[in-house]
């Protein structure tokens, strides 16, 4: 998690809303990725979705089978769509958002029975770190 919130305040540096985000295969990280909608003026790109993208690349393969993947905040709708499309075994989260995320708020995608794969789910680690993160950012722009 410490990767994924070093990668949140560099999103952050950049503009970027601050969420990080790390693939883990093995014990070590394969890819990883801080959220770039605005940069890369894509609403897709968030960090999740970009570290799935690399990950898969780096495997040779679009099923993440065995892969972690750490993120600073809960995954949304369409992020937790691909963790599940991607297979990903573990996701771990740091802080909760109870306004847009989609695991334990929201779509709860995982407990959907559409979902077609859900993985373990591990949520508040470093959790006042990930959440004073986006506070300051969003009071810094109020």
């Amino acid at each position: 998690m410490g990767r994924a919130l070093s990668l949140a305040r560099a999103g952050a540096a950049a503009g970027e809303v601050p969420i990080g985000a790390v693939v883990v295969k093995d014990g070590a990280i394969i890819a990883e990725a801080h959220n770039t909608p605005r940069t890369d003026h894509d609403p897709t790109a968030h960090a999740e979705i970009l570290a799935i993208r690399r990950a898969a690349k780096a495997l040779g393969d679009e099923r993440l089978i065995g892969c972690e993947l750490w993120v600073t905040l809960e995954p949304c709708a369409m992020c937790a769509g691909a963790i599940a499309h991607a297979r990903i075994a573990r996701l771990y989260y740091a802080a909760s958002d109870p306004k847009g995320g989609a695991v334990e708020h929201g779509a709860r995608v995982f407990d959907q029975p559409q979902c077609l794969h859900r993985p373990e789910v591990y949520s508040g680690i470093a959790e006042d770190e990930a959440a004073d993160l986006l506070r300051d950012f969003f009071k810094a722009r109020r």
